[in-house]
C-alpha cells in the first residue's frame, strides 16, 4: 500500500505541475514546475523513495528514447545530418574531455573518472524542456528539428561514454583500444537487436491481425512492450539497451508506414503515448525535487573533504560547471558553422551568414532534462570491494543543479534572443502538402467508383449508389479544383477554406452540446451519447482547433 500511495502522490503532483505552469503568467518551463512540487513534497512529507538505479533506468528511459525516435521528423534527420552528427557524437565527447579535466581540477576530491562520468551525464540535450520555453518565442523549425536530431542521439552517445567511464572508476583500469571495440559491438549489436525487435514485432502484429482481426487495445499493449523488450534483450546480451531503444523506436516510424493498423488504433495509440511521456518526464523531475534535501545534505559532507566548509561551494561549483559547458558548446557551434560556410565557399556557394544571436541561441538551448537526471541516478551505489562510490551525492546534485541552472539560463536568454529576429524564411511544404492531398483524393475518387460499381452491380436500387457515390465524389473534386489553381486564384481557394473549417467547427461544437442536453435529459442513452460525441471529436480533430 505504501509504493501504491508514493505512486500516486507522484502522479497528482505531475498533474498538479501542469494546472501551475498553465496558470503562471511567465513562461517557465514546466520541469521546474515539477521540480518545485517535489521539494515542496520532501518539505512536509518524509516520501523514503530509495531509488534503485537499475530499477530507475529500465522504467523511464526505454519509452523516452523509443518516442523520440518513432516521432523525431525524418527529413530534418537527413537534411541536417551533418550538423546532427558534429553535435550527437563530437561535441559529446568533446564536452566528456574538455568539461570532465575541468570538473576533476575544479574539485580535487572527486577522481576522474567519476569527473568524466558526471561530464558525459551532462553532454545530453533536452528538446522537450526547450519547446516549453520557447512557447512565447517559437524556435525556428530547422534549428528545433537540428536540437531534436542532436538529442535523440547524444542521449545514446552521452550514456554510453557514462557507461565507460563508471567502469573505469569501478575497475581503475581503461583501455582505448578496448573501449573501441566495446564500443562498436555495443552500438552495432543495440541498434541491430532494436531494429530485429521491432520488426519482428510488427511483422507478427500484422500477420495476426490480418488472418484474426484486429484489437486495439493489444496492439496498443505490444507497442508499449517494444522498447523494453528491446532494451532487456540488448543488455542481456550486453550490447546498448539505449542505442537498441532509439534503433527500435526508429524502425517502428517506418512499419508505420504500411499503414496496416486501424484508424482507431492509431488515434487511441497516440493518446496514450501522449499520456505515458508527460507521466514519465514528469515523474522523473518531480523525484528530483523529491531527492533534493538528502542529495544537498550528502553533497555538503562531500564538500567539508575538499577543504570548504561553506555549502555556497556548492553554488560555485554548478554555476561553473554550467559556465563551461555553455563555453564548450558555443565554442563547437561556432567552429562548426565557420566550417560550413568555409566548405559552400570552397563549392562556389554563398550562404547567409547567421546571426550571433541565433549562434548563442543555439548553444544555450542546450538545456539538460530528464535523460541527464535518470543517467546520474544510475551511478553505482558501490565500488566492487564495497566501498562507497565516491562523490556519488555530490555528482547527483552538480547534475541536478545543472538541470535547474541551464532550464532557467534557458527561459530567460531565449526569448530576449529570439525576439524580434529577422530569420531566413523556413522552406514551405505547402506545395508537397497540397500536391499529396490532391493524389490522395484522385485515389479516394478511383476507390468510390470501383465500389459503387461492384456494390450496385445487379441491384435494382443500384442508382441509389450511384447517387451516394456521386455525392462523396464531388467533395474530392472540389478539393481536387481547389489545389489545382494557382496565384489569387488559390488565395482565394485557401481563404473559403478557412472560413468553411471554422464554420464547421462551429456546427460540430453546436452538435455536441445537444447531444449532452439531450443525454442530460435521458432523451438517449449514455451508450449511445459517447458514440455519437467521439464521431464528432474525431471529426474536430481532424480540421483543428478554431483560431
Amino acid at each position: 500500500m505504501e509504493t501504491v500511495s508514493i505512486a500516486l502522490v507522484l502522479l497528482l503532483a505531475v498533474v498538479v505541475s501542469g494546472t501551475l505552469a498553465r496558470m503562471s503568467p511567465i513562461a517557465l518551463p514546466l520541469p521546474l514546475f515539477q521540480i518545485a512540487l517535489g521539494a515542496a513534497i520532501a518539505s512536509v512529507a518524509n516520501l523514503g523513495v530509495e531509488l534503485q538505479p537499475d530499477l530507475f533506468f529500465l522504467l523511464f528511459l526505454p519509452p523516452l528514447l523509443f518516442l523520440d525516435g518513432w516521432r523525431i521528423p525524418k527529413e530534418g534527420l537527413f537534411r541536417d545530418k551533418g550538423m546532427i552528427l558534429e553535435l550527437a557524437l563530437g561535441l559529446v565527447v568533446f564536452t566528456v574531455v574538455g568539461v570532465g579535466l575541468f570538473i576533476n581540477w575544479l574539485i580535487p576530491s572527486m577522481p576522474l573518472a567519476v569527473a568524466f562520468a558526471l561530464a558525459a551525464i551532462v553532454s545530453p540535450t533536452d528538446p522537450i524542456a526547450v519547446s516549453a520555453i520557447a512557447a512565447r518565442a517559437p524556435i525556428p523549425k530547422r534549428l528545433m528539428h537540428i536540437l531534436e536530431g542532436e538529442s535523440l542521439l547524444n542521449d545514446a552517445s552521452g550514456l554510453v561514454c557514462m557507461r565507460f567511464a563508471v567502469a573505469a572508476a569501478l575497475t581503475g583500469a581503461f583501455s582505448l583500444p578496448e573501449a573501441f571495440v566495446t564500443f562498436l559491438w555495443l552500438a552495432i549489436g543495440g541498434i541491430a537487436i532494436g531494429t530485429a525487435v521491432t520488426w519482428g514485432a510488427m511483422k507478427a502484429k500484422n500477420w495476426l491481425s490480418r488472418h484474426f482481426g484486429e484489437d486495439s487495445g493489444s496492439q496498443i499493449l505490444v507497442s508499449l512492450l517494444i522498447p523494453f523488450a528491446s532494451y532487456l534483450l540488448a543488455e542481456h546480451l550486453h550490447c546498448s539497451g539505449i542505442l537498441a531503444a532509439v534503433a527500435a523506436g526508429i524502425t517502428m516510424s517506418y512499419a508505420e508506414q504500411s499503414g496496416q493498423a486501424l484508424a482507431v488504433t492509431r488515434v487511441r495509440r497516440s493518446a496514450v503515448w501522449d499520456t505515458v511521456q508527460f507521466t514519465a518526464n514528469g515523474i522523473i523531475f518531480v523525484l528530483l525535487g523529491e531527492q533534493l534535501p538528502q542529495i544537498v545534505a550528502g553533497a555538503a559532507r562531500v564538500v567539508e573533504e575538499t577543504g570548504h566548509h561553506d555549502p555556497a561551494w556548492l553554488v560555485i561549483y554548478i554555476v561553473a560547471i554550467n559556465l563551461a559547458l555553455a563555453a564548450l558548446r558555443l565554442l563547437w557551434v561556432w567552429t562548426s558553422l565557420r566550417f560550413i560556410l568555409f566548405k559552400a565557399a570552397r563549392r562556389g556557394k554563398t550562404l547567409a551568414k547567421p546571426s550571433w544571436r541565433l549562434v548563442v541561441a543555439t548553444s544555450l538551448a542546450g538545456v539538460r532534462g530528464a535523460i541527464t537526471l535518470a543517467g546520474v541516478l544510475t551511478l553505482p551505489l558501490a565500488m566492487n570491494d564495497g566501498s562507497p562510490f565516491p562523490a556519488r551525492d555530490l555528482a547527483i546534485l552538480l547534475a541536478a543543479g545543472v538541470i535547474i541552472v541551464s532550464l532557467v539560463a534557458a527561459s530567460i536568454g531565449l526569448p530576449h534572443l529570439l525576439g524580434n529576429l529577422e530569420l531566413p524564411p523556413e522552406p514551405s511544404n505547402q506545395e508537397e502538402e497540397d500536391g499529396a492531398r490532391t493524389a490522395a483524393a484522385e485515389a479516394a475518387i478511383r476507390a468510390i467508383e470501383q465500389a459503387q460499381h461492384r456494390m450496385g452491380e445487379g441491384r435494382a436500387d443500384a442508382d441509389l449508389y450511384i447517387d451516394a457515390g456521386a455525392r462523396i465524389m464531388e467533395l474530392y473534386r472540389q478539393r481536387i479544383d481547389g489545389r489545382a489553381k494557382t496565384g489569387d486564384e488559390r488565395d482565394l481557394a485557401r481563404k473559403i477554406d478557412e472560413i468553411e473549417r471554422k464554420l464547421r467547427l462551429a456546427g460540430l461544437r453546436a452538435e455536441r452540446d445537444e447531444i449532452y442536453r439531450n443525454a442530460r435529459a435521458r432523451k438517449i442513452s449514455d451508450e449511445a451519447a459517447r458514440k455519437l460525441v467521439r464521431e464528432i471529436d474525431l471529426l474536430e480533430a481532424r480540421f483543428g482547433p478554431a483560431t
